[in-house]
């Protein structure tokens, strides 16, 4: 397995949990596992550190779980929520003294130099800028000495990524799995699927609709993310089946 261990850095949905003004029983809850900052996973390869996104969160979600390395990142897609901490990525700059690539679709790397120009223009150092490599996706490809498999699925309308590594996928922000994904799911140890909310929404899949979905990919384990503060860990609205769990932040899977 070229795949060590996976950290869930934030299992929340796009306001993040608590959400700001609510007093809801989730997010006044002092049950660590509502506590749900923006979704974002840490993939620790035999050959380096990987991002899954970089969530608006990211600072505290490098102090909190350690990450004093990064080699590459990967992304789903360009929404705020998913991409607005890049420019915290600039400390692994200074002390790596080298650029990170990053890796999307087209679309979604065009996303990233539009939000993000500064980064990619001449002059405007300031305190630094992040140095990065846009690097587009349109197959498989290795990374750090592993094989990532792009899972194309749809959030709404918007066509977007999950990735493969050996055993384990993550695909999150999702309402839709086209049929010709479906295989590139086949015989996971482990899957990180989107699950907002349990009524229906949209853009995201129902924790009832990830629930078929997990049924129907059949992994040994999946856990469910990008939860809203619907979402209550100790007292789940429908009960969920042997093999499917909420994931929660500093969750660590060790596949090694």
């Amino acid at each position: 397995m070229t795949l060590r261990r996976v950290t869930m850095l934030g299992s929340g949905t796009s306001s993040g949990v608590p959400v700001i003004g609510c007093s809801c029983p989730v997010c006044s809850s002092t049950d660590p596992r509502n506590r749900r900052l923006r979704a974002s996973v840490r993939l620790e390869l035999a050959g380096g550190t990987v991002l899954v996104d970089t969530s608006p969160d990211l600072r505290e979600q490098a102090l909190r779980s350690g990450l004093d390395r990064l080699d590459a990142i990967l992304f789903t897609h360009a929404h705020a929520d998913h991409l607005f901490g890049l420019d915290d990525v600039r400390i692994f700059n200074f002390r790596q003294r080298a650029a990170i690539p990053c890796f999307g679709s087209p679309a979604t790397l065009e996303r990233v130099r539009t939000a993000f120009s500064y980064v990619f223009e001449e002059g405007q150092e300031g305190g630094g800028k992040p140095q990065l490599e846009l690097r587009p996706v349109n197959g498989p490809f290795e990374l750090l000495g592993a094989r990532v498999v792009p899972v194309p699925v749809w959030h709404g309308s918007l066509p977007v990524l999950g990735f493969r590594i050996d055993g384990f996928a993550y695909v999150t922000d999702v309402n839709r799995i086209p049929e010709e994904s479906y295989p590139l799911l086949a015989g996971l140890e482990v899957l990180i699927l989107g699950a907002l909310r349990y009524r229906p929404h949209p853009t995201h899949f129902s924790i009832g609709e990830a629930v078929a979905v997990a049924a129907r990919i059949g992994a040994r384990r999946t856990f469910f993310t990008h939860l809203a503060h619907d979402v209550d860990h100790a007292a789940p609205a429908l009960p969920l089946p042997p093999g499917v769990a909420f994931g929660h932040d500093g969750l660590e899977l060790d596949l090694s």
